[in-house]
């Protein structure tokens, strides 16, 4: 504990990185605050009904996602969803648009037009998404007498600009946070809105178990533990790399002339989750899929099943189709996202090689290769770790809300977004000549 508070004690001593932490908790405040002002024109006394829908299912995820402001029918109910749905179609254009592709080789000012047009884009998502959210209310069990207003023109307009403008701020937040803070400004935006609702979910879990004679503090006990043991599972495959040796070779000058010398060996760290958490997040949204088509063929025993069964995020369909769509997308996104053969270009113009393999396209391939090898079993354990939520419902009878924070998207975000925060804050202090933040605070000597 006293190393601990000696390390604070140094974070707080850098100047530039205090008034970073401080920068970013302001932001992340002013977000906090904007999740629950609620659109104008609508009776928040009557939003009952609609916290209840969002407790669980899909709402539930997003409503996680947004800190609970899509419950609330906040200015910043679309969160800064509509930027990451923007984000993902820009990079998966980039394969197909040879322009995209062009400013993705002209480096900062090719990243600026990218940045820019993902912006418009964003806007362009939020314009369809705030109209369809507003008329949605109403099936999510929002009565009519909430909207003080009506839902005419006077209140849809004025309310779909504040929800475009909400997510607008909410992205200006977020890229303020990446250039003045901390770094990670949009999936800190997403951490702080999944941890807020935490609390809420705990207590719901810690009530139904001491009140319900469901097993009591000791059963509530081993979920924290077994919690924990997912974390850290979920840390090990964030972090887990598969290290090629590299060797460079580099030019000497000895006795008047030039010879070549091996160089010192480097590593390529090729990571065994190279996506994140976007297989996730692509399953997720094709999820949506088989119980609209249920709904459409309902009058038929197969849509009738369909409908059912893919309507309960904790089913057994439901999570099987779920864990193939993920293992399918982590290689389609590894694919697009790691280009192995650019790596093997760059190498051998850097004059490195990998020992024993030829440079050039046998590098490529062989980098392919090594990918399609480690991203099985790193498809594999996101999968489980995705469905884990179901898992733990079904074996442990834990609440809903709660079980939520066992695996997917929510956990590997938190732990991510962790991480790299972690290392944010390492490198101002090893940049100090202090120790990093998991090792003692004391000050190092320098020479």
């Amino acid at each position: 504990m006293k190393k601990f508070i000696e390390t604070i004690s140094n974070i707080w001593k850098i100047d530039e990185l205090r008034q970073r932490i401080i920068l970013t908790l302001g932001l992340l405040l002013v977000y906090r605050f904007g999740a629950q002002v609620v659109l104008p024109g609508i009776d928040t006394a009557q939003l009952a009904e609609l916290s209840s829908q969002t407790e669980n299912g899909i709402l539930g995820i997003l409503n996680a996602f947004t800190g609970g402001a899509f419950a609330n029918a906040s200015v910043f109910a679309l969160g800064i969803m509509p930027y990451i749905s923007a984000s993902i179609v820009v990079q998966l254009m980039g394969i197909a648009i040879p322009y995209l592709q062009k400013l993705q080789k002209e480096g900062e000012s090719g990243r600026k037009t990218i940045n820019q047009i993902t912006r418009w884009l964003t806007i362009g998502i939020c314009i369809v998404q705030a109209p369809a959210y507003l008329y949605g209310l109403g099936a999510l069990g929002v009565p009519d007498s909430a909207f003080v207003l009506g839902k005419g023109l006077d209140f849809i307009v004025p309310a779909v600009i504040i929800l475009v403008t909400g997510c607008v701020f909410a992205m200006w937040l977020g890229e303020k946070i990446t250039d003045k803070g901390i770094g990670n400004g949009i999936s800190l935006l997403i951490m702080v809105g999944i941890i807020a609702t935490m609390p809420q979910a705990f207590a719901q879990e810690f009530v139904s178990r001491t009140t319900n004679n469901t097993g009591g503090i000791m059963f509530m006990l081993i979920e924290v533990i077994v919690w924990f043991l997912v974390i850290l599972a979920s840390v090990y495959l964030t972090m887990a790399v598969r290290q090629i040796p590299v060797q460079y070779a580099r030019r000497t000058a000895s006795g008047g002339y030039e010879k070549n010398v091996m160089g010192a060996r480097q590593y390529i760290p090729l990571k065994l989750n190279a996506s994140g958490v976007m297989p996730i997040i692509f399953a997720q949204a094709i999820m949506f899929a088989p119980s609209l088509i249920g709904k459409t063929f309902n009058d038929t025993a197969a849509g009738q099943w369909m409908e059912v069964q893919f309507a309960d995020i904790f089913g057994l369909a439901y999570n099987i189709l779920f864990a193939v769509l993920i293992i399918i997308f982590t290689y389609f996104y590894t694919a697009i996202t790691v280009p192995t053969n650019k790596m093997a270009d760059d190498l051998k113009r850097s004059g490195g090689f990998i020992p024993g393999i030829r440079p050039g396209k046998e590098t490529g391939n062989y980098l392919d290769k090594i990918m399609s090898l480690i991203t099985l079993p790193g498809s594999i354990f996101l999968a489980l770790l995705a469905v884990l939520p179901a898992v733990v419902v079904k074996l442990m009878d834990v609440q809903a809300g709660w079980a939520l924070f066992y695996g997917g998207t929510s956990l590997l975000i938190m732990v991510g977004v962790a991480i790299d925060t972690v290392q944010q804050v390492n490198s101002y202090l090893l940049n100090r000549h202090y120790d990093g933040l998991m090792k003692t605070g004391k000050n190092r000597k320098v020479a």
